[in-house]
C-alpha cells in the first residue's frame, strides 16, 4: 500500500518544539523551580502533504519490542490490582540496599512539561502523592524544574540539579528520547538513584524506568479495534500530536503496520492537538470522499474530530480516542463505535512510591511495567459514573481516588 504522511507547516513544528501550546496553562518561567508544563500546539494554517521516505517511517519500528508488548497486553501483573500504580510485570529487579537512607530525603524532578491535559492530570496526582510522602517522612521536598517541552531547557535543568549537589534522588520525565540520554547518564554518574518515567531514553542506567506497557501496545489495541470494525479498503484518518517522542512514534508505527497488512487505507497528520486544525483536516478528508475511521495517538482533540463529522453531515466514524473525559462523554452522547485506549495516567504516582522503596533499601523492578488496559464500550458507563463531576481534560484512569484532596483538587483543576 502506498502511504502518504501529511505534516503541518513548519510554523506548527516550530511551535511544538518551542512549547507554545494551545492548551498550556503554564505561564511561568521554565527555569523556575516551582513551575509546570504541557504539550499541544495551535495553528490556523493548512497542513502540507509530502512524501515521507520509507526509511523515515521505519526508524521507530522494532519488531522485538513490538512482539514483547503484544504479549505483555495479556501478562499477569504482580501486586494488588486495587493499586495498579504499584503493579509490575515480573522481571529483573534492582538491588537498592546502597541507597537505604534515614529520614526524609530531597527529590529533584526534571519534568518535560505539563502542556497537555494528560500531563496536567498526572501532575496534580503526583503532587497529592507528594503530600502523603511528606507526611510519612519519606520525602522532605521535591524541587521541580519544568522544561516547557524544550530539550535544551531540560538538559540544563538536569545539569543544574547535578551541579547544585543537594539532590538525594532524581526523577526525570524526558521531553524526547535521544536528546535526553546523555543528561540522564550524567545524573546516573552521581551515584544517586535515578527514576525515569513516562518516556524513555537510550540508556538503561536508571535505577528504575517506570512506564505502562508502551506505545506498540497502544497501537496494536487501537488498530485491531478499527480493523475488526471496518472493511478492507476503508479509509482511516490518523491524528498525531507531534514527532520525535518514542511512545507516540511507536503508537503509530504499530498501527500503520497493522493497517497496511489488513488493507486499510490510512493517512496521517501532525496536528499539535489543535482543535481548529483537527476540524480542518477531517473536513478536507471528508471533502475527498468517505472516511470510515479515525485513529488518534492521544485523546485531547477527539471531540473536535467528532464535531467535524457532525458539521459535514457525515456518518460517525469508528474511532479510538483516549480515557480523557471529553472523549468519553462525546462517545456516550453520539453512540459511535469507539474504544478508549489508556496510557495509564496513574504512573505519575509511581516515581514517588518507587523512591519510598529505594530509600528503604527495597528492590524495585529495573523496568517497572505498569498495566495498560483500554476502556471498552461495556465499561464506559462505569468510568463515567466514577468520574462524575470531573472536568473535561481529566483522565478516567488517573488512579488517585485514595489520595488527600480527592475529588475536589482534581475537580477544581488546581495545577500546582
Amino acid at each position: 500500500m502506498r502511504h502518504k504522511i501529511h505534516r503541518a507547516p513548519m510554523a506548527v513544528a516550530s511551535a511544538l518544539l518551542l512549547g507554545v501550546f494551545a492548551t498550556s496553562c503554564s505561564t511561568e518561567d521554565p527555569t523556575d523551580s516551582t513551575s509546570g508544563t504541557d504539550e499541544s500546539s495551535e495553528t490556523s494554517e493548512s497542513p502540507e502533504a509530502s512524501e515521507e521516505s520509507p526509511e523515515g517511517e521505519q526508524e521507530w519500528f522494532d519488531q522485538a519490542v513490538y512482539d514483547e508488548q503484544y504479549e505483555q497486553r495479556s501478562a499477569t501483573f504482580e501486586g494488588d490490582p486495587e493499586k495498579p500504580y504499584l503493579q509490575y510485570i515480573d522481571g529483573e529487579m534492582t538491588d537498592t540496599a546502597d541507597f537505604k537512607a534515614n529520614g526524609a530525603q530531597k527529590a529533584c524532578f526534571a519534568n518535560a512539561s505539563i502542556s497537555n491535559p494528560w500531563r496536567q492530570t498526572g501532575w496534580i496526582t503526583m503532587n497529592q502523592q507528594l503530600k502523603e510522602m511528606q507526611d510519612k517522612g519519606v520525602i522532605s521536598e521535591m524541587e521541580t524544574r519544568d522544561a516547557g517541552d524544550d530539550d535544551n531547557t531540560q538538559i540544563a535543568d538536569i545539569d543544574y540539579f547535578i551541579s547544585e549537589g543537594d539532590c538525594d534522588a532524581f526523577i526525570i520525565s524526558p521531553n524526547s528520547t535521544a536528546a535526553m540520554t546523555d543528561a540522564v547518564e550524567r545524573a546516573c554518574e552521581t551515584g544517586k538513584p535515578v527514576v525515569v518515567f513516562d518516556r524513555g531514553v537510550q540508556t538503561d542506567c536508571a535505577t528504575t524506568f517506570i512506564h505502562p506497557i508502551g506505545g506498540f501496545a497502544w497501537g496494536i489495541d487501537t488498530a485491531e479495534f478499527l480493523i475488526d470494525n471496518l472493511e478492507e479498503g476503508d479509509k482511516v484518518v490518523a491524528l498525531r500530536i507531534l514527532p520525535g517522542v518514542d511512545v507516540l512514534e511507536q503508537r503509530w508505527a504499530a498501527a500503520e503496520k497493522l493497517f497496511e497488512e489488513n488493507g486499510i487505507e490510512a493517512v496521517d497528520y501532525f496536528t499539535g492537538a489543535d482543535p481548529t486544525e483537527i476540524k480542518k483536516i477531517i473536513t478536507d478528508e471528508l471533502g475527498k470522499g468517505e472516511v470510515q475511521g479515525v485513529w488518534m495517538d492521544a485523546g485531547d482533540g477527539a471531540a473536535a474530530a467528532i464535531e467535524a463529522f457532525e458539521d459535514f453531515g457525515a456518518d460517525y466514524p469508528v474511532m479510538t480516542g483516549e480515557d480523557e473525559m471529553t472523549f468519553l462523554r462525546k462517545w456516550e452522547e453520539t453512540g459511535l463505535t469507539g474504544l478508549a485506549p489508556v496510557y495509564s495516567n496513574f504512573q505519575w504516582r509511581t516515581p514517588l512510591l518507587a523512591l519510598e522503596k529505594i530509600f528503604a533499601g527495597e528492590e524495585v523492578p529495573k523496568e517497572w511495567v505498569l498495566p495498560q488496559t483500554p476502556i471498552t464500550e461495556d465499561e464506559r458507563a462505569d468510568y463515567l459514573e466514577a468520574n462524575d463531576g470531573m472536568p473535561d481534560g481529566h483522565y478516567a484512569k488517573f488512579g488517585g481516588e485514595d489520595l488527600v484532596g480527592y475529588p475536589e483538587v482534581w475537580q477544581e483543576r488546581q495545577i500546582p
